[in-house]
């Protein structure tokens, strides 16, 4: 009798065999959970697919902090209007937006119909807040303090001035700045990601808008707070200028 051997077969191979099949079957598992949000997708004929055994996981409650239970997938339709005209009648073909492409709020300006109400920390504070309510938090010298720069469209137009900057509770990093607009003075938020400070210049760069289309940046109910929707739709409007910000940027580069 040969140790370390069942059979004809060795224990090693007996060993892969086992992890191959444990691994096919994470995967089965891992590509099934990373489709209950944003699953079902909705065919271009309107059509849901419901739950099948191959594609789309049967759903699945979660018991969230504040008490509530929600069910993903939930096979719920987003039954907004699209604002804008497809371009041929095929299949997947792309929409031209209806109006001001700015507004539209369609292709690289959509947004996710997200719930209307703040994100928690684990404590029930608001996730993400202003410096002027979360005090316990402060801009690092070492990194440069961006209160008081002006904001420069891509139009080389200054658009307004950085009067507070909005922090992430929970991974302690920015993720707004509050800018007050020249034009109509009203205050919008800025999100960092689309922003390029010289601290040396006192000066932020954003390449996404026009200094007159910062008027039109969605504003918040609450002045110290910021709701998940509205976090969408000032993402989407910044995110829709890259494209259609001038009538040049939606033309073949070629």
């Amino acid at each position: 009798m040969i140790r370390g051997a069942i059979g004809n077969m060795d224990v090693a191979q007996i060993v892969i065999y086992a992890f191959w099949l444990f691994f096919a079957g994470l995967i089965w598992y891992l590509r099934g959970e990373d489709r209950r949000e944003g699953y079902p997708l909705e065919e271009s004929n309107g059509r849901i697919r419901g739950h099948d055994f191959v594609l789309i996981p049967a759903p699945k409650t979660f018991f969230l902090a504040n008490g509530k239970k929600v069910q993903a997938p939930n096979y719920v339709a987003d039954t907004r209007p699209v604002n804008g005209t497809k371009v041929d009648v095929t299949p997947g073909a792309p929409f031209q937006p209806n109006g001001d492409p700015m507004l539209a709020a369609v292709g690289p300006g959509s947004y996710a119909d997200r719930i209307d109400e703040t994100d928690k920390t684990a404590e029930g504070h608001d996730l993400i807040a202003p410096l002027r309510v979360a005090t316990n938090y402060a801009c690092s010298p070492e990194g440069g303090n961006p209160l008081g720069a002006t904001v420069i469209g891509a139009d080389r137009i200054a658009a307004g001035t950085i009067v507070d900057v909005w922090v992430d509770r929970a991974e302690s990093i920015l993720r707004y700045y509050e800018v007050k607009l020249r034009e109509g003075g009203k205050n919008v938020l800025l999100p960092v990601t689309f922003c390029d400070i010289d601290f040396k210049r006192k000066s932020a760069k954003v390449n996404a808008l026009l200094a007159a289309q910062f008027v039109n940046v969605p504003t918040t109910k609450d002045p110290d707070r910021v709701t998940m929707l509205e976090e969408e739709k000032v993402v989407g409007y910044y995110g829709g200028g890259t494209l259609y910000a001038t009538p040049e940027r939606a033309e073949p580069l070629l």
